[in-house]
């Protein structure tokens, strides 16, 4: 581990972008994003976010369900709003967070405008991922407060010099310039079942294609900025410890196989696996114990959401939905789920506790007991899931995925085309999703 200071080892490490199996990973990383994207324009709001935005943003770019054309920073600020829509989409572990949050969407919005080839997003997405996977490493939010929309910009400005065509000094600038300005943001929106929580990483995007523009022409800041506003805004005194060049931390890279934050994954599938045994007998359900890890209660303790967005961010849900449901999909989060009287039912029942053994030894998973009116009881525990480490989804399954997602909103025969220009190691830009005038 390295102290925080500069990112040049990591610009230097990533400027090429990752070979073989770390390069075929990022492919799918990508195209996993871009699902996520397409089925988030399949909602009302970043639809409408799109038509408001156009205003002061107006261009050529059209994505899909919106008929207000965009310029490419303010495709790529709704890309980045849908991307996270349902809650579906990656994240890195020890990053705490999800570093192509506020990247893919610059990467996408280039490929939309035809203004770079394939392999160059590709590399862009692959350095951009490497500098906020290590910004995430740095970047310790404290109590109420929500990680998405923060040090995503600096892996967004990493990228959009890259995709500018600038150099790795350039990159560095613009990434010490974010550091100056890196924002925070609260969880309060998620508590009170309000979506504002999407337009964080739009904020990234944003911040960050600033930065690289500003970085370009010569502007700049110190390079101990990022430690004097973690000292400021966190209150932390001791140096960061972040990974070094050298680990292509795009490798750790999770792929949702679930919708929901990745904290209420390892109940839901503890739930799945009980589901097999009480699938007949839900309604004879008393009571259900769900013992999980801190950070997971601290971010998702949601109870009785009303909304979508509280839904998403509640295990005791995520645990109700997938006995209810038999998976845990962007069907749980509909308004006829949040009416269903048997799930609320079920979540009502959830009695939530701490695992202190996995908190202690900063490992992730969960244990549920389910008992059943006449006394008896079962109960399963969870330790990995589907996309943790040695346990990845492979090429079929994000496939599956994205056309589970995007068809709905593109059409299956779309999302396979798609898909196969995604994963190609280059090529044209992937125009059958987007209208370019």
């Amino acid at each position: 581990m390295k102290d925080t200071g500069d990112f040049d080892d990591v610009i230097a490490f990533a400027w090429d972008g990752p070979a073989g199996a770390v390069a075929d990973k990022a492919r799918l990383l990508l195209l996993d994003s871009l699902g996520c994207m397409i089925a988030g324009l399949g909602h009302a709001t970043p639809c409408r976010f799109a038509e408001a935005l156009a205003l002061t943003m107006p261009g050529a770019v059209r994505l899909p369900g919106c008929a207000a054309g965009l310029s490419e920073a303010g495709a790529a600020a709704v890309l980045a709003s849908a991307m996270c829509w349902d809650e579906a989409n990656e994240g890195l572990a020890r990053a705490h967070g999800r570093p192509a949050l506020a990247v893919a969407p610059l990467c996408i919005a280039a490929l939309a405008a035809g203004r770079v080839s394939l392999r160059a997003a590709h590399d862009a997405f692959a350095l951009g991922y490497e500098i906020a996977a290590r910004a995430g490493e740095i970047w310790r939010i404290r109590p109420g407060m929500h990680v998405d929309g923060s040090w995503h910009a600096m892996g967004a400005a990493a990228a959009a010099v890259r995709l500018g065509g600038g150099d790795a000094a350039e990159v560095a600038r613009a990434i010490r310039l974010v550091a100056c300005q890196i924002p925070f943001a609260l969880y309060a929106p998620i508590a009170a079942g309000m979506d504002g929580r999407n337009s964080y990483p739009a904020h990234a995007v944003l911040l960050g294609a600033m930065a690289a523009a500003a970085a370009r022409a010569g502007m700049d800041a110190p390079a101990d900025g990022l430690a004097e506003a973690r000292r400021i805004a966190l209150g932390h005194e001791t140096p960061a410890l972040r990974a070094p060049a050298g680990e292509w931390l795009i490798a750790e890279a999770y792929i949702k196989p679930f919708a929901g934050v990745r904290h209420a994954h390892y109940a839901a599938a503890a739930a799945l696996e009980l589901r097999a045994i009480i699938a007949d007998r839900l309604d004879d359900v008393s009571a259900l114990r769900l013992e999980t890890y801190a950070e997971a209660l601290r971010y998702a303790a949601n109870r009785a959401p009303s909304r979508a967005i509280q839904a998403q961010f509640s295990l005791s849900w995520a645990v109700a939905a997938a006995l209810m449901q038999g998976d845990l999909g962007p069907s749980a989060y509909t308004a006829a789920a949040l009416a269903d009287p048997a799930l609320r039912r079920l979540e009502g029942l959830v009695e939530l506790s701490e695992n202190t053994a996995l908190t202690k030894a900063e490992q992730r998973g969960a244990r549920l007991v389910v008992t059943l009116a006449d006394g008896e009881s079962h109960q399963a525990s969870v330790g990995a899931i589907a996309g943790d480490a040695g346990r990845a989804l492979d090429a079929a399954a994000v496939l599956a995925k994205c056309q589970r997602y995007g068809a709905p909103v593109i059409g299956a025969s779309q999302v396979t085309r798609l898909a196969a220009v995604m994963l190609a190691a280059d090529g044209a830009a992937p125009h059958e999703f987007f209208t370019v005038t």
